[in-house]
Order: C-alpha cells, then structure tokens, then sequence
C-alpha cells in the first residue's frame, strides 16, 4: 500500500478485490462476478447498519420515546384503572405499583376478585378460579419470572442497576416491522425477549415463559395504543396476552402517576 493510503479495513479489502477486473479485456461472462460482489457489498452494508446499533443505543432511544431518563426517573409510583376481557368476561381492574418496591392487581370477575401481589421480595396471590378464597404464597419459580412487574415503566430503564442484563438478539419481522429483538435476564435468570420498533422506539411485543395453570407456557404480550399520560410520559393503552391455553386483552381507561398508595394493600394477609 502507498504511503499515505492509511488502513483499508476489511470491507475496503472485498471491496478492491471485487473490482479489480481487467477492464480491457473485460467480456460478457464477468457479469455473474460482478453481481457477486455487488451482493457481497450489499450484505456487508446491511450488516455494518445492523450492527451500528447497540443494546444500550436502543435503550437509550426507546427511554427517550417514552418520556426521556429525567422525567421517568420522577415516578414513583403508578395507579391505573383497566377493563381485562377473558373468554368473553370482562372485568375491572385496579394496579397499583410503588416503582421498584411492590405491584398489585385485581380483578372483579363477577363478584369474584382476583389478586396478585409482587413485591422486591416475595409474591403472593387470592384465586379464586383455582379454589383458593384465601391468600397463598407465590412458588418461587412463579415470582422469579414476575420479578419485572414492580418497576413502574419497564424491565429495561435502569436494567443493570436493577441486577439484569440485555444483549441484541438481532431483528425479526414482527407484523409489518422489522423489529429490534433484545433478550433481558433479570436477576434470578429469567429470560424476557422485548421487541422494539425502530421508526417509534416503543416495545411492541415482548415473549417469556411462565408457569400458567401449572404448566410452562409461552407467554406473549402485544402492546399497542400508546398516548401521552398527563404526567408527560407515553404508555401502552391496549395489551393483548397470549399463554397458549387461553388469552386476555387489557385496555386502559385511567392512569394516575405518582398518587398516594397505602403501603398495607400490599402485605399478605394473616390466615
């Protein structure tokens, strides 16, 4: 290489070797060799624009979609009132979350109310369809895989401080999108897959598995319909849950940030 050229790198080395031809005695049958390396650059250009974007990049612009890291970082709490649609039931449900420390859901079945509790430490629930009118305990299994639900935005704000890691798992066309697919491993080892939509940066759709009915189940959730809340931060309005066996949809009517939330509402009751 001449003096002043400076390093090629890789792809400048394909590059230069696929049109180094004999232009002079350049005939037909070298077409095929060119249309080999134009698609060897193709791929290699996509490649480079896959790559550009890291795990942490695409965390950083989806925080930034949804609210940005200063006004997310002034939540501390979230309350909202939903309707949960079950095989054609629907009911009202109340969550309540105190970001990073505890989340409570509940649900009005006719009459029959469905509880479940997590907290930074255990879990605990009241079903009422399982046969059980009083409270039980989480098994450790079911409240390591829900860990995630007491954060008040999502796993991935402040993943690593929370003790859970990302790595980009690449894209995968997720309806009309080709969507960023990042594997999240919170703390106790499990695994979430969050799909995120590079023209908005919102989560679209995440995939785990969870103990349902007392069997392991893919779980995937659809989220869509994200508006601004009053407090200034977006969120999804309609979720959709699919556990193979059956699915719920989950739509949103009132969200309330940072309201008083009595601290007993999530201690297991006494039998």
């Amino acid at each position: 290489m001449k003096p002043g050229y400076g390093k090629i790198g890789e792809d400048g080395l394909v590059f230069m070797r696929c049109f180094a031809i004999d232009f002079t005695n350049y005939k037909i049958k070298n077409m095929n060799k060119m249309k080999t390396c134009f698609f060897t650059l193709l791929a290699l250009f996509s490649l480079t624009i896959t790559n550009a974007q890291t795990a942490d990049e695409i965390i950083a612009k989806h925080i930034d979609a949804i609210g940005g890291k200063d006004k997310l970082s002034q939540i501390n709490s979230v309350y909202m009132e939903s309707t949960t649609s079950v095989m054609g039931t629907d009911a009202a449900t109340k969550t309540y979350i105190v970001n990073g420390k505890a989340y409570r859901n509940e649900s009005d079945f006719n009459g029959q109310t469905l509880v479940q509790v997590v907290t930074d430490s255990s879990g605990w629930e009241i079903n009422p369809f399982t046969g059980a009118t009083s409270a039980t305990a989480m098994a450790d299994d079911v409240y390591q895989s829900r860990a995630g639900e007491i954060y008040a935005v999502d796993p991935l704000v402040d993943y690593a401080a929370n003790g859970g890691k990302v790595e980009l798992a690449g894209q995968e066309q997720t309806g009309d999108v080709n969507a960023y697919k990042l594997k999240y491993t919170n703390k106790y080892n499990k695994e979430t897959v969050f799909y995120i939509d590079p023209a908005t940066w919102y989560i679209i759709k995440t995939v785990s598995t969870a103990n349902v009915m007392g069997q392991e189940a893919t779980v995937t959730s659809t989220l869509s319909n994200y508006q601004k809340t009053d407090f200034g931060t977006a969120m999804p309005y309609a979720l959709n849950v699919d556990m193979g066996q059956f699915a719920l949809a989950v739509t949103v009517q009132k969200v309330e940030m940072n309201k008083t939330i009595d601290p007993t509402i999530f201690d297991m009751p006494k039998q």
